[in-house]
């Protein structure tokens, strides 16, 4: 999420970032809803320091009719600080989903462009091979091999489901194998099996709610989000937590 100072401070360099994005966010609603909320503030507290200061004048006060004007006067500053705060928890809500919708900044080193067509080769490592014949695409290949059914997939679940067969499940099986045990053996990696269902505020802290909410799958009965990736659980088992500098990297 981006730092609102940031976006008060910089609001120009935010809207360019969003043109450059192709995109849109709102950057007018944050701006709005900042400066509302900032007002009520500085009238909240200035309401407060004015009804603490009579309140101790009050006491001191001999004539009686003018104590009662008073004390009626502070009512009704105390009717306009309810309302305001009342107000305040709302606007405060509305800022942070705000917020929570506006999109990133791209890197400056990112190119400019509507589409991934203009997308720009940075490098490129080996050289591509050569086959003396017309090598098919794996869609061909593998229902072929008989390790991949693309019609029962789609029967079962639909549109761009398969399901692996064989020596195809075989072969995902142990692809997922090696790479664990590459990385925990070799690279210094632990290996985690977290939970598949996590809190609300777990894929709001990754940055998948409030943006894929429609995408995302709940469980309405235990309040419970479906994972859409292991990043959402793992980055989470730290959250809210103070790391020793000596831990890292984890």
């Amino acid at each position: 999420m981006l730092d609102l100072a940031f976006i008060r401070d910089n609001p120009e360099v935010v809207r360019q970032a969003l043109a450059d994005l192709y995109t849109e966010g709102p950057l007018d609603e944050i701006l709005a809803l900042d400066v509302k909320r900032r007002q009520m503030l500085v009238e909240i507290e200035a309401l407060r320091a004015e009804r603490n200061r009579v309140s101790k004048e009050v006491p001191r006060i001999q004539d009686k009719d003018a104590k009662q004007r008073l004390i009626a006067e502070m009512r009704t500053v105390g009717d306009r600080i309810t309302a305001l705060e009342a107000d305040l928890g709302p606007t405060e809500a509305a800022l942070q989903d705000a917020l929570l919708r506006m999109p990133n900044l791209p890197d400056p080193s990112v190119p400019v462009a509507p589409d991934e067509t203009h997308n720009v080769i940075m490098r490129q490592v080996g050289a591509l091979p050569t086959f003396d014949f017309a090598p098919l695409p794996h869609w061909d290949l593998a229902p072929r091999l008989g390790i991949l059914d693309l019609e029962r997939g789609v029967k079962i679940s639909g549109t761009r489901f398969y399901l692996l067969k064989g020596l195809g499940a075989r072969l995902q099986r142990a692809l997922i194998a090696w790479m664990i045990d590459v990385h925990t053996e070799e690279h210094g990696y632990t290996e985690i099996y977290p939970p598949f269902m996590v809190r609300e505020e777990c894929l709001v802290g990754t940055g998948q709610l409030p943006k894929f909410s429609e995408n995302l799958y709940k469980d309405y009965q235990d309040d419970l989000y479906m994972v859409p990736t292991a990043e959402v659980p793992v980055t989470n088992m730290y959250a809210g937590e103070i790391l020793d500098g000596a831990q890292l990297p984890i």
